[in-house]
């Protein structure tokens, strides 16, 4: 058997029935492998980048690791985009990559290349993989693949990167003979005893606390344990707070959801995890999103316990905010043996009963909420709040949604509300423009039976577009919708806030997009405008009911906001712009706010 042959192969008894690929000469042995296996394919994208991005949404969904291959040197480092967003979301992703013939490589570091396309793959992704390695022996392929399969999924998840020279893919192995990889050696193990210790604490800490909070991050989804959150939750009947990658876990019809928190959440949301006496954070690295910039104000009356996979992240001494309790163990583990202590009626009677607490936060909620009536009351262009609010309300239980990032991320995050039973994915810690059109596509892949929508921005679209061509050959039936405000617009709002609003390189100059409806009906898809909220419904349905891909150009004015919002590095998150009024504000505030919170700060272009 020809080694080429046994990786893919051994990628379809994965799982992986799809793989994305862009051929080049030094990966073409494991390309022509798929002639030959009948479990999985190939799906040929047009740039490499967006394979990744299709792979790590394809990951989300299917439950098993994605692929994406590439070919050597450019090839493999258009991938390394996509390795840092699987590597910062914890997505797991095997990226391949063909590499020239062993006998070109050169010899010595100190040479810059020998062989055409040469390239130092591994040392390039090494920063942000869990693990890369080119395959210098045959005999080795086994070992190295297995050991990358496990890699992938254990503990804290994450992509890793397989180079395979040209010569090794070629050559005859046999598989009896091949060395395995034992996958014991490398499974993270939790110290159960400590973590029973710490819960009976939390327990107490839980019989103590007047305002209690959840929050939860995308380590709960990944660890399968949303049943068990909610359970949590509903047996606490304390507030849940998602972050920004867990929106499909405490979706906005659970009874304790508490609404999106941080730096673009909404004053209403955040009043909730400021006020609170207790938080309890679960499969979240509480990023800079979250926090905001005045980390020290975060949740600062709060005794904090955070629990979490990444032994990294539970040292003080490098967390940004110190969390007082650190538990080291999977979300699901950890759940069920929370949820198995309170099933002792004398310990769940001890727990005070928080009701007025949570209704309290839910009332914040409600009435801070950041889509206002007055926007559906546009009349012209169509306000992209009230566009994505609606486009929550028509889409199916069971669907997914793939955003983008930049401003696409913001007004999702403050307008769409998630069900129960859909998926709402993004890539956030690396937040690529661009990501959702593609990942939509591997999202589709996974599952071609459901609705799968992108939401995305005019930039980010322009940044893949290349991927109608794959969205025509494959016929990839994903609806998509273009926010179109003509300009960078978070890019926009940024420069608002630091440089009296001069829009440098966002647009008109330095920006100015194409007419995206000529581009698709050039390659043959179907195309729908919405340019009102007069019937943005019924387009929306149109949409959404067609059978086949569909890209939907929605107008927007250039000049909406991103609102709320923080502003400054000293503001703290319970206080968002546009500001209450400060005797509103106080009244909202169980604990005494931060010094100068009479004296907010302004964005430049409001002075």
């Amino acid at each position: 058997m020809k080694l080429g042959d046994y990786v893919i192969n051994r990628l379809a008894e994965m799982g992986a029935d799809k793989m994305f690929v862009v051929y080049g000469a030094a990966n073409g042995d494991l390309i022509d492998a798929f002639t030959r296996n009948k479990e999985t394919d190939y799906v040929a994208v047009m740039h490499e980048q967006a394979g990744g991005f299709a792979a790590e949404s394809y990951a989300k969904v299917k439950k098993v690791p994605g692929v994406a291959i590439a070919t050597s040197g450019p090839g493999g480092m258009n991938l390394l985009t996509p390795m840092g967003n699987c590597f910062y979301d914890s997505t797991p992703v095997i990226f391949i990559t063909g590499q020239i013939n062993s006998q070109f490589l050169r010899g010595d570091d100190s040479i810059r290349q020998v062989g055409f396309q040469e390239c130092d793959i591994v040392s390039m992704a090494k920063p942000v993989t869990k693990y890369a390695v080119m395959i210098k022996n045959p005999e080795e392929i086994r070992y190295e693949l297995e050991k990358c399969i496990h890699l992938t999924q254990e503990g804290r998840p994450g992509p890793v990167l397989l180079d395979i020279p040209l010569n090794i893919q070629k050559a005859d192995i046999d598989p009896d003979k091949l060395h395995g990889f034992d996958p014991d050696r490398a499974t993270m193990k939790y110290n159960l005893e400590e973590v029973d210790s710490q819960i009976e604490q939390i327990i107490d800490d839980f019989s103590r606390a007047k305002r209690p909070a959840i929050m939860v991050g995308m380590g709960v989804r990944i660890a399968d344990a949303s049943d068990e959150l909610r359970e949590l939750g509903e047996l606490l009947n304390v507030p849940v707070y998602p972050t920004w990658n867990a929106l499909d876990v405490v979706t906005s019809d659970y009874k304790q959801y508490g609404g999106r928190i941080g730096t673009y959440g909404g004053a209403g949301r955040n009043f909730g995890i400021q006020n609170s006496d207790l938080l309890l954070a679960i499969g979240s690295r509480i990023s800079g999103r979250i926090t905001g910039g005045n980390i020290h104000s975060f949740a600062r009356e709060a005794k904090k316990i955070v629990v979490d996979v990444d032994q990294s992240l539970l040292q003080k001494k490098l967390q940004q905010v110190p969390f007082d309790v650190n538990i080291l163990c999977d979300a699901k583990i950890f759940l069920k043996r929370i949820l198995s202590r309170l099933k002792d009626k004398e310990l769940v009677n001890k727990i005070p009963n928080f009701s007025k607490w949570t209704e309290k936060c839910m009332g914040w909620k409600n009435k801070y909420d950041p889509v206002k009536k007055e926007f559906f009351d546009q009349k012209k262009d169509v306000h992209p709040y009230a566009f994505m609010r609606t486009l929550s309300d028509e889409m199916a239980s069971d669907s997914i949604l793939v955003g983008d990032c930049g401003g696409n991320i913001v007004v999702s995050n403050h307008s769409f509300e998630t069900k129960y039973g859909q998926r709402n994915l993004t890539n956030n810690g690396n937040s690529p423009m661009g990501f959702s059109f593609c990942g939509a596509m591997g999202a589709w892949f996974a599952e071609p039976n459901k609705q799968v929508v992108c939401t995305i921005g005019d930039g980010g679209f322009n940044m893949n577009l290349q991927e109608l061509q794959t969205f025509k050959n494959y016929n990839v039936k994903v609806k998509t919708f273009i926010i179109n405000n003509h300009i960078y617009g978070i890019t926009k709002a940024y420069q608002e806030t630091n440089f009296q609003g001069r829009a440098e390189a966002c647009g008109p100059k330095g920006y100015n997009p194409p007419n995206f409806i000529d581009i698709a009906k050039a390659y043959k898809i179907k195309t729908v405008e919405i340019t009102s909220h007069k019937d943005m419904k019924e387009k929306i349905r149109e949409v959404l009911d067609y059978d086949g891909p569909v890209i939907c150009d929605v107008n927007c004015h250039e000049y909406h906001t991103y609102e709320p919002r923080i502003f400054g590095w000293k503001t703290p998150i319970e206080d968002m712009y546009p500001y209450l009024d400060r005797d509103e504000f106080k009244e909202n505030m169980t604990i005494e706010p931060l010094e100068d919170w009479q004296n907010p700060a302004y964005p430049d272009i409001v002075k």
